[in-house]
């Protein structure tokens, strides 16, 4: 088992032994991705998303799976093909414009997928309870909505007055993953990460959850960050496992590294939505084939020129 780091702060003893945290996405998904494992998933519609260690978890064949999240995205339409999900808690499950994610939805109204609706605040503030060690939060978020009458009717939820007369509350049940996966810019070896632009409901999941995978575009030598502690947006103390992946959240976009890519992303929605029988194709000649992300990558865009064009795309609008 890893041993948990703080951040390597000023005035660190400078003979103090550091312990690498950085493991392949074969290693640190089978080291911490289980069987009926409740999976936080990172990630933000097109933005962020943990792509290359869904790819992993698809490729080892994990399944009964609980997924939990925010909004749900491309990850986990991947491993609803793969028939790896029993269950999602999510505010929503979608890819924007390119619409909703056509094998996931198929599977719940068949009944193979449970799922339980939530808001985004709602799912954000069972994070930030599970981070605080608490067994439910009060939210006024799902009042006067026909989700918090299915809640409610399944005794998911509970109503109460406010014992200082301001009204009705709702109590939700808080969330701890088993394991969460994140996409992120950079990290030091001992897991201190820093994320750029948003990050939504992460930070909180990540303090929730027993481990962590984090993917990022680049790693750098532990105490990097030692003279600038205030960059790192998630303490390694939360961290089990690094994964050196560039463009690990490919097709969809890091802030200040690459843009999403439109036509990468139309071309999945495509087989998603016209079936079963197509996306697994696509599944089997992208992701089952492939040894590893980069083996994708390599494959989806052979001279790397759809990558430089989608980070010098980014670099237009900074």
């Amino acid at each position: 088992m890893h041993q948990l780091l703080t951040a390597n702060g000023p005035g660190r003893d400078p003979g103090h032994a550091t312990v690498s945290k950085v493991m392949t996405a074969a290693e640190a998904v089978g080291r911490f991705v289980t069987p009926g494992a409740t999976v936080g998933m990172g990630g933000q519609n097109i933005n962020r998303c943990p792509t290359a260690l869904a790819h992993e978890v698809v490729r080892q064949g994990i399944g009964d799976l609980t997924v939990v999240g925010c909004n749900l995205s491309l990850p986990v339409d991947l491993l609803a093909a793969a028939g790896q999900i029993r269950r999602t808690e999510q505010g929503s499950g979608n890819l924007e414009r390119y619409g909703v994610l056509y094998t996931w939805r198929r599977k719940v109204e068949r009944g193979e997928i449970e799922v339980k609706d939530y808001s985004h605040l709602s799912m954000a503030t069972r994070f930030l309870g599970g981070a605080m060690g608490l067994p439910f939060m009060p939210t006024r978020s799902l009042l006067g909505s026909s989700v918090l009458d299915k809640h409610l009717g399944d005794g998911e939820v509970r109503l109460l007055d406010d014992p200082w007369g301001a009204g009705p509350v709702v109590l939700l049940q808080t969330l701890q993953p088993d394991v969460s996966l994140i996409h992120a810019s950079l990290a030091d070896t001992e897991g201190n990460v820093v994320i750029d632009g948003v990050t939504s409901h992460e930070i909180d999941m990540v303090r929730a959850s027993r481990y962590t995978v984090v993917s990022v575009e680049e790693v750098v030598p532990a105490g990097t960050f030692g003279d600038r502690p205030e960059s790192v947006t998630i303490s390694g103390a939360y961290v089990s496992a690094v994964v050196a992946q560039p463009f690990g959240a490919y097709p969809t976009s890091v802030y200040r590294r690459y843009d999403y890519d439109d036509v990468e992303i139309r071309g999945y929605q495509e087989h998603a939505k016209a079936g079963d029988e197509q996306v697994a194709g696509w599944l089997q000649k992208n992701v089952l084939w492939a040894k590893d992300f980069e083996e994708y990558l390599t494959q989806r865009d052979p001279d790397g020129a759809v990558r430089r064009a989608l980070a010098e795309q980014m670099r237009s609008v900074l």
